[in-house]
């Protein structure tokens, strides 16, 4: 749509939208093989037992082949479909240079090589394990978890290292009750009693409440800043001197770092371990099973307990070495190495300036659409995201509803300190035509009848579905679809 079909007031009058859907009587592409396939015969030396004699195999031509898989990405909805404001989730855009780096013949390593014969990628791993650091405070990363919650449950083993070295039994992790879930199951997971804090009246962190959960047997406080409400912890000085006092670490969730990049830094506020969500903050891809990344950073105190190996520079080049009190592997070798890639080719297309930019552009998209939305936004200002309140309607409603509009719906149902959330973060990538056309969605739905949202979506390639079924007895076969 061009600027000058966008109307000033109200660009919902013009949103008109319907998904792709190519297959008769509603049912779905049909598989490559049922399209026409052909058997092939097999020559192979294992045992007779283990092979047949012949395989079934999908017998296609390009043409055929391209135009299936582009009616699929048709019929789904991502990225780069439209708006795609997932709060917390953070889903960027993944520019398609970093693609082109990872894809390169120069990066095919295999992960077993000796460490003479790697040193160009050992030395990436040391340039993005500084970058890292220096964008969060930090005087040592790991670069080895697989995924955010992975680096998560590190942190946490790092602090529980540490403690023990100190010979010190401290038995619980305090959680705020708007954290991510996986901040609850990594505590736990490592052996933790998980203790959890209400937050204040205004969604931060209560410091009364926090200085009575805080006590000898305080190990970890597990904190996200800005919070999943979107708001910077002013108080978090105190708060760090409270944890510290009690003779406990501070953890920073870097889920929101997108909002801090190049304006403040988790270790000057005291933190000291991180998480980075690559994919949340650096572009890297998102989800569907991975592979990810989620470096983890420390101060030097701790630095100790990383897991090894870990990578330095020598005089000659680098080298892999095992830190004194390391809590072992938590992954094999180094890491997603082709996820790394991109992480740092975005960080160094970017540089100091246009991080810090990307930051302040998440801020204004985000606190500008919340000014636009006819729904209640009970907190604020923010910083990369808010929540607002679908009130009287259902917010899953609601989000169903907004896949006629054609953009993504937000995040629902959470944080649960704010009913029927919808948990909205456009991030820095969408310019002000796309906020207008999420505002125009969040509207139109905001005015329609209980009727209409609770029979919505009406023009997706795949209609309502009973999600509560679908959790409960999942369908792990294409053929169960046919066995109804």
């Amino acid at each position: 749509m061009s600027d000058e079909q966008q109307p000033d007031d109200k660009p919902g009058d013009t949103l008109q939208y319907d998904q792709a859907r190519w297959s008769e009587d509603d049912q779905y592409e049909p598989l490559l093989s049922e399209k026409n396939s052909r058997e092939v015969d097999v020559e192979t030396p294992l045992p007779d037992d283990l092979t047949r004699d012949s395989l079934e195999l999908p017998d296609l031509s390009e043409p055929e082949l391209a135009r299936h898989y582009t009616r699929l990405s048709q019929m789904n909805y991502g990225v780069e479909s439209g708006p795609f404001p997932l709060g917390s989730c953070t889903m960027k855009y993944n520019p398609k240079f970093t693609e082109d780096l990872a894809a390169r013949p120069e990066a095919a390593v295999h992960p077993d090589r000796p460490d003479e014969t790697i040193q160009g990628t050992l030395g990436l791993y040391a340039t993005l394990s500084e970058y890292l650091g220096k964008i969060g405070g930090m005087d040592a990363v790991t670069l080895q978890p697989p995924a955010g919650a992975a680096g998560e449950y590190t942190g946490v083993l790092i602090a529980k290292a540490y403690h023990e070295h100190n010979g010190a039994d401290r038995s619980e992790i305090i959680v705020p009750d708007s954290a991510h879930g996986t901040n609850f199951a990594s505590a736990a997971l490592a052996g933790f009693d998980v203790v959890e804090l209400p937050s204040g009246e205004d969604g931060r962190v209560d410091l009364d409440a926090l200085a009575a959960a805080i006590g000898d047997d305080t190990a970890l406080l597990m904190l996200t800043n800005p919070n999943t409400l979107g708001l910077f912890e002013r108080e978090i000085e105190a708060i760090s001197e409270l944890v510290h006092d009690a003779g406990g670490l501070l953890y920073y969730d870097g889920a929101n770092l997108n909002a801090l990049l190049g304006q403040a830094r988790p270790g000057d506020m005291g933190f000291d371990i991180m998480h980075y969500n690559v994919h949340k903050t650096f572009a890297t891809p998102h989800g569907g099973g991975g592979p990810g990344a989620g470096p983890v950073g420390v101060v030097e105190e701790l630095d100790e307990f990383l897991p090894a190996p870990r990578v330095r520079e020598t005089g000659g080049g680098y080298e892999l070495f095992e830190p004194a009190q390391t809590i072992g592997k938590v992954h094999g070798f180094q890491g997603n190495w082709l996820v790394l890639i991109k992480a740092c080719a975005y960080i160094a297309r970017l540089g100091d300036e246009g991080l810090a930019d990307a930051s302040a552009k998440a801020v204004l998209n985000a606190n500008y659409l919340a000014e636009q939305t006819a729904y209640e936004v009970p907190f604020g200002p923010f910083h990369h995201e808010f929540v607002a309140s679908a009130g009287e309607q259902d917010a899953a409603d609601v989000a169903k509803r907004m896949l006629d509009y054609g953009v993504h719906p937000p995040t629902t149902k959470w944080p649960e300190i704010v009913p029927e959330a919808l948990m909205t973060e456009p991030t820095e990538i969408e310019n002000k035509r796309t906020l207008d056309q999420l505002a125009a969605a969040f509207n139109a739905v905001a005015d329609e009848d209980d009727e209409t949202l609770e029979t919505a979506p009406e023009r997706t390639s795949a209609r309502r579905i009973d999600q509560v079924s679908a959790a409960r007895n999942p369908r792990l076969s294409w053929q169960a679809l046919d066995n109804e």
